[in-house]
C-alpha cells in the first residue's frame, strides 16, 4: 500500500480563497488505487514554506504528490522548492507527464515540473489544473507502486 501526502501549493487556497479541486483529484484517484492518505496541506507560494512542509510529509509518506506551482509565473517556485530538498532527481516521470501531455496541449512544454527522492519519499509536482492533474497522475500511477516498492525496499527486483 502507497502512503501518501498532498500538498497544494496555491497562495489564494492558502488564504482560502480558492477550493483545493486539484488536491481532491489527487486523493480521490490515489485512494482508487488502494493508497492511503497520511498528510495533507495547502501552502501558498512560498519557497521555504513548501520545503519545509515536504521535509515534514517525509517523515510518514512514501510518496508526495504536489499540486500547482509549475508553471512560468513569477510565483511559480514549487521546483525550486522541490529541488532544494530532494537527494536524486528522477527525470522520466516528469518527462513521461510532459510527453502525454503535449499530445493535449502545446502549452505542456511549459511545465516545469520535477520528481525525487528524500530518503524513501518520492517527490512529484503536478500541475495545479484540475484537468491537467488527473491526466498526468493517469500517466505515472501505473508505475508508482512499483517505484515506491523498491524505493521502501519491499521489493528488490526490477526485471520481468
Amino acid at each position: 500500500m502507497i502512503r501518501f501526502s498532498i500538498l497544494t501549493i496555491s497562495d489564494k487556497g492558502s488564504a482560502g480563497l480558492r477550493e483545493d479541486i486539484g488536491g481532491k483529484t489527487i486523493e480521490e484517484m490515489m485512494r482508487a488505487t488502494g493508497g492511503l492518505k497520511v498528510d495533507y496541506a495547502i501552502v501558498p507560494d512560498e519557497r521555504d514554506i513548501i520545503a519545509e512542509r515536504l521535509i515534514v510529509m517525509c517523515q510518514n509518506a512514501n510518496l508526495i504528490l504536489t499540486t500547482g506551482g509549475t508553471g512560468c509565473s513569477p510565483r511559480d517556485i514549487t521546483p525550486e522548492a522541490t529541488i532544494d530538498i530532494i537527494e536524486r532527481q528522477v527525470p522520466g516521470i516528469p518527462e513521461a507527464m510532459r510527453a502525454k501531455s503535449l499530445e493535449i496541449t502545446s502549452r505542456a512544454m511549459l511545465s516545469r515540473a520535477v520528481a525525487g527522492i528524500r530518503g524513501q519519499t518520492l517527490i512529484i509536482n503536478l500541475p495545479g489544473s484540475p484537468k491537467a492533474v488527473r491526466e498526468c497522475l493517469a500517466v505515472i500511477l501505473p508505475v508508482l507502486e512499483h517505484a515506491v516498492a523498491i524505493l521502501t525496499g519491499t521489493t528488490g527486483e526490477c526485471a520481468r
